[in-house]
């Protein structure tokens, strides 16, 4: 183990006064929140240590009368079995967590979205508005005013905990808390971002463009990785969740990946059959109405439905049918029914076996 003296770069028989200035000036070189290497970080608890040990004159009296000792204990009695208590239950000396960071993720975030079935067929880019918390442009997530930098604190000198030594039977037992000054980070901000206040983050609007897969459905939620609040201290960002919300549709509805409407068709085109072209969310389609169409017939058109979500392969407009009889006729138009039906000598009306009432049929044919 590196001896404390030659750690700190001091003599000796260096002052109290050489060994703090020494400290500082490596510190303000080491510290996480300048060098966030952990061969830094390494160091600066070596260094840190150093400090703790050489800046108590009893702490360092012991140091200088059992030399080297690798647990750093002093020459006799229980001291160094009190330092193996340290060393393996994170008491004193360089076993701390140490300073913690200032920089902390974001929150995630959580935004609604409404889209239209059109936008799901193929996917689509969004830009959306989000009132979140972003890095300030001022201090760029530093906390402190441009032109300044945290210095370190004199009560904890940079570790971030304030240590007690109490003696007991076993040496000394040394507990370690936060330091209440720089609430365990180490370093003060003498001179806090006007901006900020010291945050190192602002609220603002900003846009996110957002690409939307074809295929979601109601209640499928996106996630996109670090476009959540910049976190305290210029931290990483949080993610950001979409909850989609696909908007009612008058004419279309969806089933699976597969498109439902309704066509209406008159009486003589059920009859004598036509062809119609309608209107899909994707461009016209031509439609062959074949003679004898019946209400709740679904007439299916390939590959014109909704492409899936993580697929190429898209469902199917399925149409269907409603024959549509006329209610006010002319007096020319009704006896030509009245020959027609007589023409053609259809029974009278009757009860049938039950089945399914003609809107469960159509409903059931729809998504058969």
């Amino acid at each position: 183990m590196a001896d404390h003296y030659e750690t700190l770069g001091v003599s000796r028989d260096a002052s109290v006064d050489e060994i703090k200035k020494a400290y500082r000036k490596l510190a303000r070189q080491l510290h996480p929140d300048v060098n966030p290497s952990p061969e830094a970080a390494e160091t600066f608890k070596n260094v840190t240590h150093a400090y703790d040990v050489l800046s108590d004159s009893q702490q360092r009296a012991e140091y200088d009368a059992g030399g080297r000792n690798p647990f750093g204990g002093g020459g006799g009695g229980f001291g160094g079995f009190g330092d193996i208590f340290d060393t393996f239950f994170g008491g004193g000396g360089g076993g701390g967590r140490g300073p913690r960071s200032r920089q902390e993720r974001g929150e995630d975030a959580l935004l609604r979205i409404e889209v239209d079935l059109i936008d799901v067929m193929f996917g689509t880019t969004k830009q959306i508005e989000v009132d979140t918390a972003v890095l300030c442009e001022t201090c760029e997530g530093s906390c402190c005013q441009p032109g300044t930098s945290p210095v370190t604190c004199d009560i904890c000198h940079g570790t971030g905990q304030v240590q007690r030594t109490v003696r007991s039977l076993l040496g000394n037992v040394v507990t370690a808390s936060p330091c209440g000054s720089c609430r365990g980070y180490g370093t003060i901000i003498p001179n806090p971002c006007v901006t900020c206040q010291g945050q190192g983050r602002v609220r603002a609007r900003r846009t996110v463009s957002v690409d939307i897969p074809s295929g979601v459905d109601t209640g499928l939620r996106l996630q996109m990785p670090g476009s959540g609040e910049v976190g305290q201290g210029g931290g990483p960002s949080g993610d950001l969740y979409l909850e989609i919300k696909v908007r009612h549709d008058d004419v279309f509805s969806r089933n699976g990946d597969d498109v439902l409407c309704t066509l209406e068709v008159s009486m003589a085109d059920a009859v004598l059959g036509t062809t119609s072209t309608i209107k899909a969310l994707d461009g016209d389609v031509e439609l062959d109405v074949r003679p004898g169409v019946q209400s709740g017939d679904v007439l299916v058109i390939k590959d014109r439905g909704i492409t899936g979500l993580r697929s190429s392969a898209r469902g199917d407009l399925r149409v269907g049918v409603q024959v549509v009889t006329p209610s006010k006729l002319d007096h020319k138009e009704r006896e030509m029914i009245r020959q027609f039906s007589e023409r053609r000598r259809d029974p009278k009306p009757e009860l049938a076996h039950f089945q399914q009432g003609l809107f469960a049929k159509l409903r059931d044919r729809f998504v058969s």
